[in-house]
C-alpha cells in the first residue's frame, strides 16, 4: 500500500511543477506551496502504511500549515480576492470555535470514536478557504478542483477511522488528483492574476474584538484543562495546532494591515511630492519630467519598462494605442504589450474634480508587470489627473499671454502704417494690424478668419506651401479685397512657432502693386525658367489688376 501512496503523491507533485512551468502562472510561490503540501501528506501516508504513526502525525500537520500558506497566498496582493481581511478573520475565529465545540462538547478526549479533532479542523478550514476562492471565481475549474481535494481530505478524516475499508480510504486518493489536475488545468494561471484593489474595508472595532478573542481563546481552553485535569492535558496536540493556526493568522492579518498601511504613506508622499513639482512646471517637458519622477517613486524598481505621456490624441493613434476603451467609462483601462509578461495601462488625462476630458485628449501611458500596475492604478490614475491639470493650466498661461500680447500690439500700434499679423499652424489669422485691414479693404476680419480666404486662387498653394515649412522667408502674392480688386503684396514672414510666446508665425506686408512684373517683384523665384516662359507669366499677371 506504502508504493500506492508514494506513485499517487509523486504523480500529483510533478503534474503540479509540470504545470506551473508550462502556465506560468504570474506568482508561482503557492502552486510551490501547494505542491510540498501533496509532497508533505504522501510522506505521512507512507509512514501510516508502515506503522510509523508519531512520523505520520508529524507529516500531516506539515501539510495542513503548507496548505494554509498556499491558500493565503492565492489571495495576496489583490491576487483573486480584492480584500481578504474578512477571510482571514473568520478563519480564525471558526479556528477557535471548532476548538470550544470539540474539547467541551463533542468529546472529553477530543475524539469522536477515532476521529482525529485536529484533522477535522484542519479540513474544515481547507474548505473554507477554498470555498471562498471558489465564491470569487465560480468558473474557475483550478478553483473547484482545490475545493473537491479538500472535501476528499475531511471526508477521509471522518470516513476512513469510523470504517476501515477500501472506499473510505480512497477518499485521500481524491486530493491527490483533485489538487494535481488542478494544476493541468489551464485556468490555473488566473489564480493568481492580480485584481484591481478594492476600497479598504472599515474598521470595525467588533473585528478587531473576534480577532483578540480567537488569539487568546486556545490558551484559555489550555488553562481550564490544566485546572480540572491537573498535570495531565488531554488534548494538548489540538490545542497547540490550533493555537498554531489562529496566530498564524492572527500575525498574517496585522501583516497585511502593516503593508497596507505602508503603502498608502508611500503613495500619500509620492503624489503630494508629485502635485508639488507639476505646480512648478513650467512647460510640458518639465511636466513629463515630473510625471516620471512620480512613477519611479509610487512603483517598485524595475517593475515599469516604459512610461510616456502622450499630450493628445494623435500621438495615442500613432503609438496604435485606443483611445477609449469601447463601451467603457473606466478611468482606465488596459492593453496588451510585446512581452506577454507585461500589460499596458493607459491613463487618461481627465481634469478632475471635473472629471472630463481634456479637449486634445491624452494619456498617461506605462508598460511593465501587470501585479504593480493594478497595485497603484489609483495613484496613476490621480497622477494622470494632476497631469492634465498642469498642462492645461500651462496653456492656458501661454494662452493669456498671447493674449496680453495681442493686446499690447493692438495698442502701441494703431497708427503705424505697417501692415502685419501674427497666424497660426493652421493659417488663422490671430492678430491683424489696422494697416493690415486698411490694406484689405475692410474694417474688421471675420472670425477664424484664415490667410488663405484673402490671397488670390493662383498664388494660394505656393503661399501656403511657404508659410507651411520651417523657417523664415518672403513671398509674392496677389490679395483679393472684397470688392473683387486686388493687390499685390510682398510678405515677409518669420517662424517663431517655437517660441513659448508667440506659437505662431509674425508675418508683415508691402503694397507693391506699382511693380506690376513678377519677375522685377523677385527675380530669383524665376531664375530657372526660359525666356517664353517669363513672357508668357508676364502677360498672365498683367492683366490681373
Amino acid at each position: 500500500m506504502a508504493i500506492e501512496w508514494i506513485l499517487l503523491g509523486a504523480g500529483s507533485v510533478i503534474a503540479i511543477l509540470f504545470s506551473v512551468h508550462r502556465h506560468r502562472p504570474l506568482r508561482k510561490a503557492p502552486w510551490f506551496l501547494l505542491a510540498g503540501s501533496v509532497a508533505a501528506i504522501a510522506t505521512g501516508d507512507v509512514f501510516y502504511g508502515l506503522g510509523r504513526m508519531g512520523v505520520a502525525d508529524a507529516c500531516y500537520l506539515t501539510m495542513f500549515g503548507l496548505v494554509v500558506l498556499s491558500l493565503l497566498q492565492f489571495t495576496r496582493g489583490g491576487a483573486l480576492l480584492v480584500d481578504r481581511a474578512r477571510l482571514i478573520d473568520l478563519c480564525a475565529v471558526a479556528c477557535s470555535t471548532l476548538l470550544v465545540i470539540w474539547v467541551f462538547v463533542i468529546g472529553t478526549a477530543g475524539q469522536l470514536g477515532e476521529v482525529n479533532a485536529a484533522d477535522v479542523i484542519g479540513g474544515l478550514l481547507l474548505i473554507g478557504a477554498a470555498g471562498r476562492l471558489v465564491a470569487a471565481a465560480p468558473r474557475n475549474i483550478s478553483a473547484l478542483l482545490l475545493l473537491t481535494g479538500a472535501v476528499g481530505v475531511l471526508a477521509g478524516d471522518i470516513a476512513y477511522p469510523l470504517m476501515r475499508n477500501e472506499l473510505t480510504e480512497s477518499a485521500y486518493a481524491v486530493l491527490y488528483v483533485a489538487w494535481g489536475l488542478s494544476a493541468l488545468h489551464p485556468s490555473m494561471a488566473r489564480l493568481t492574476e492580480p485584481r484591481t484593489p478594492a476600497e479598504p474595508s472599515p474598521w470595525k472595532f467588533r473585528w478587531n474584538v473576534l480577532l483578540a478573542a480567537s488569539a487568546v481563546t486556545p490558551p484559555v481552553v489550555l488553562l481550564v484543562e490544566a485546572i480540572n485535569g491537573g498535570v495531565e492535558v488531554r488534548d494538548g496536540m489540538l490545542i497547540a495546532v490550533t493555537t498554531a493556526m489562529t496566530m498564524l493568522l492572527t500575525i498574517t492579518r496585522l501583516a497585511d494591515a502593516i503593508h497596507l498601511h505602508s503603502q498608502a504613506l508611500t503613495r500619500e508622499r509620492g503624489l503630494r511630492t508629485a502635485n508639488t513639482a507639476l505646480v512648478a512646471a513650467a512647460d510640458p517637458p518639465a511636466v513629463e519630467a515630473a510625471v516620471h519622477a512620480a512613477v519611479a517613486r509610487l512603483l517598485p524598481p524595475n517593475t515599469v519598462r516604459r512610461v510616456f505621456l502622450a499630450t493628445d490624441d494623435g500621438q495615442l493613434e500613432r503609438e496604435k494605442l485606443p483611445v477609449t476603451p469601447a463601451g467603457s467609462e473606466s478611468r482606465s483601462w488596459w492593453a496588451s504589450a510585446g512581452d506577454p509578461d507585461d500589460r499596458t495601462l493607459i491613463c487618461p488625462l481627465r481634469l478632475d474634480p471635473l472629471a472630463v476630458a481634456r479637449p486634445s485628449g491624452g494619456a498617461l501611458i506605462l508598460t511593465g508587470r501587470r501585479d504593480a500596475l493594478v497595485s497603484c492604478r489609483g495613484s496613476l490614475e490621480v497622477l494622470a489627473g494632476e497631469a492634465a491639470l498642469a498642462l492645461d493650466r500651462i496653456t492656458l498661461v501661454e494662452a493669456i499671454g498671447r493674449r496680453d500680447s495681442d493686446n499690447y500690439l493692438r495698442t502701441v500700434i494703431p497708427n503705424s502704417a505697417q501692415a502685419m499679423a501674427v497666424i497660426d499652424s493652421d493659417q488663422r489669422i490671430r492678430y491683424a494690424s489696422p494697416a493690415l485691414r486698411r490694406l484689405l479693404g475692410t474694417d474688421e476680419l471675420p472670425p477664424l478668419a484664415a490667410l488663405d480666404d484673402w490671397v488670390h486662387p493662383d498664388d494660394r498653394n505656393r503661399v501656403r506651401r511657404a508659410l507651411t515649412d520651417l523657417g523664415d522667408g518672403t513671398v509674392h502674392c496677389a490679395l483679393q479685397r472684397p470688392d473683387q480688386t486686388q493687390v499685390l503684396v510682398e510678405i515677409t514672414y518669420r517662424d517663431l512657432r517655437e517660441d513659448r510666446l508667440v506659437q505662431g508665425l509674425v508675418v508683415t506686408m508691402r503694397d507693391v502693386t506699382s511693380r506690376r512684373d513678377p519677375f522685377e517683384m523677385a527675380p530669383q523665384e524665376f531664375l530657372g525658367e526660359q525666356p517664353g516662359q517669363i513672357n508668357r507669366r508676364s502677360a498672365q499677371h498683367k492683366f490681373r489688376y
